[in-house]
């Protein structure tokens, strides 16, 4: 997501921090501990994060710099680079049986590529904002930049239905890049340092993890933006988190607050 849009999401993101210190026991919170750490391209503005059969992929944004790329996990170089118009803003991105989904901010449209040779397949039109996007293995699901979750028909695109994502009742907004894990959305609010766990069933928040301080002062840049990008490799089950235009991406495990 652009920085032009921080703005508009400012006071739901206070409202997480506020959330982060009032929850209930209902709402579990974490904390995240670093257990291994890799390159990452600090010219990636990442907005998509994901692997697919034991290989890395990550989407990133802004006008005239979105790509979308194969990535060597352990260098973090790019082994193969789609590279798009300057007029798409590129958001998030997943793969979903033989076909690569991406997503647009404003451009009202998705792509869609064979998964295998990133051939160029067809664009479908797209009635709202693309932010986020992963899927359980059957649906899409996708975010807007506000509290619903959509579940899409991978072959239509049509939405099957909708969920609004509350913490104790109250709906949080500004929600950005998504991951499926174990059953559970993981989803970063956009401008803050925090990834929301959420039961795709009925949108509750079951847990709240904080990553304030995963990227060193020491590694930041002017040019460093927020933390965005959520990945979990099945084939071991190990979480990668990442932001745009960091250094490093981190593996980390999850630490429940007492």
């Amino acid at each position: 997501m652009s920085i032009l849009f921080k703005i508009r999401v400012l006071t739901c993101c206070t409202a997480v921090f506020l959330l982060c210190s009032c929850a209930g026991a209902k709402v579990r919170r974490y904390g995240v501990e670093v257990v291994g750490e890799y390159p990452h391209d600090v010219t990636s503005y990442t907005q998509g994060l994901f692997f697919h059969g034991g290989q890395f992929y990550e989407s990133t944004g802004q006008y005239g710099h979105s790509t979308f790329r194969k990535v060597d996990l352990k260098s973090g170089k790019a082994l193969r680079k789609l590279n798009f118009s300057r007029k798409y803003f590129v958001e998030g991105s997943v793969i979903l049986g033989d076909r690569l989904y991406i997503l647009t901010w404003t451009n009202k449209v998705i792509f869609v590529y064979d998964a295998e040779t990133l051939e160029y397949k067809a664009t479908y039109t797209y009635p709202r904002e693309g932010w986020g996007l992963t899927t359980d293995g059957e649906d899409l699901i996708a975010t807007d930049g506000s509290s619903t979750v959509y579940f899409l028909n991978p072959q239509t695109l049509a939405v099957k239905r909708t969920v609004i994502v509350k913490a104790d009742g109250r709906a949080m907004r500004g929600l950005n890049e998504l991951e499926y894990i174990d059953g559970k959305i993981w989803a970063n609010v956009y401008t803050s340092d925090m990834i929301l766990i959420i039961n795709p069933e009925n949108g509750n928040v079951d847990g709240i993890v904080d990553a304030s301080g995963l990227l060193p002062d020491s590694l930041r840049t002017p040019d460093t933006d927020v933390l965005n990008g959520i990945a979990c490799n099945p084939a071991d089950g190990k979480i990668y988190l990442t932001g745009k235009n960091w250094p490093k991406l981190y593996e980390i495990r999850l630490v429940e607050k007492r």
